[in-house]
């Protein structure tokens, strides 16, 4: 029997079985640590939007990264069949911020080291990066952040265009990011979330808003999610 044959045969008859017993404790121990993950994602991290709803998919990502790990380690073919249809299939994935970029890749890891059943190396690795998360959300004095839904608008169209109420807020506040403007020969308007440390950054901002024009509009909207 030449070398492809004896190759040939290794593919078809390697097949190692997943242990049962195994597969559900890791299972257990991954959905307990992406709940952990889930919380800490939801009061740590920077997002401005949808932490909520982004959080709630690491449990079935890290899964199903854990299941596929589980079956196409126990065979060769598997795996290359794997390869074949990730090439065809392409993921594409909404990140509006490298930190949900970053929560995905450590949500991945988790269940790749499931996946491959090294439950010590993952959980010790997991707990020193939610112990450096959780660090740097307190040294960052993060705990009294409020996010909130910002509206401007005014009839001044002389005195209120985007670039000076933009160079107000970034002056002000610690974090903004547009999401929408709109405008017309009669006003302007534009929405943004922002994240605020102190109600008096409110009151300032109200402030050097009036100080372009008196005819200036604004409104908060609570926009946190926990």
């Amino acid at each position: 029997m030449d070398k492809w044959s004896l190759f040939q045969k290794f593919l078809i008859s390697e097949n190692a079985q997943v242990s049962v017993v195994d597969f559900l404790i890791n299972s257990a121990l991954l959905i307990a640590l992406m709940i952990i993950l889930s919380l800490t994602y939801r009061v740590c991290a920077r997002s401005l939007s949808g932490r909520k709803n982004f959080a709630a998919n690491f449990i079935l990502i890290a899964f199903t990264t854990m299941l596929i790990i589980s079956i196409v380690k126990t065979s060769l073919a598997l795996s290359l069949g794997l390869v074949g249809a990730l090439s065809i299939v392409r993921f594409r994935a909404a990140i509006k911020e490298p930190e949900e970029l970053a929560y995905l890749f450590f949500t991945i890891a988790v269940g790749l080291g499931f996946g491959a059943n090294q439950r010590l190396v993952t959980i010790v690795a997991t707990g020193v990066m939610l112990l450096i998360i959780w660090i740097r959300y307190y040294m960052n004095n993060k705990s009294e952040k409020q996010n909130l839904f910002l509206n401007i608008s005014s009839t001044d169209r002389a005195n209120v265009d985007l670039n000076s109420i933009k160079k107000i807020i970034n002056k002000v506040l610690p974090a903004a990011k547009l999401t929408r403007y709109d405008e017309t020969e009669e006003a302007v308007e534009s929405s943004w979330w922002i994240e605020v440390k102190k109600t008096e950054q409110l009151q300032e901002l109200h402030r050097e808003l009036e100080k372009i024009s008196d005819k200036v509009r604004i409104s908060f909207i609570d926009n946190t999610v926990y």
